[in-house]
């Protein structure tokens, strides 16, 4: 292990394991490769609290942590979160990757609890990543 490990305990290790099967690897590796002396610390609380302590827990799956965590990037306007979650839900592993419909359901709903400029902005990065994953036809000029 490097000193850019996100953390050497037992649940810092999970909670790596956890983040790498929602997120991907790659996604995990370059975030890993930005690990300093300033932002280290912060790793290893997400990767402990977040990734190991609460995407750790059996009741609700991976599929429904998408799900709210989408949402509440919505709410929040986290949009580069929310990209990121948006690609991970759509690469993701087979029974936790989301569709483009429950992604649209997803955005729909907000619109209603988040309000509407939130939800069409979240529609307007959604779209650009549907479009990049081959979901939706190129934009026309």
């Amino acid at each position: 292990m490097s000193s850019k490990d996100t953390n050497k305990s037992p649940d810092g290790q999970q909670g790596l394991l956890n983040r790498r099967r929602v997120l991907g690897d790659a996604w995990v590796d370059r975030s890993l490769a930005n690990v300093n002396d300033f932002n280290q610390e912060f790793q290893q609380l997400i990767t402990r609290y977040a990734w190991d302590e609460i995407w750790g827990r059996p009741a609700l799956g991976d599929k429904t942590r998408r799900l709210m965590v989408l949402s509440t990037l919505i709410a929040l306007k986290a949009w580069e979160e929310f990209a990121m979650h948006t690609r991970a839900a759509l690469d993701g592993r087979e029974e936790s990757r989301l569709s483009p419909d429950e992604l649209k359901e997803i955005i729909l709903q907000s619109a209603i609890y988040c309000g509407v400029p939130a939800a069409n902005h979240a529609f307007a990065i959604a779209s650009d990543i549907l479009r990049e994953r081959g979901f939706l036809p190129a934009k026309k000029a």
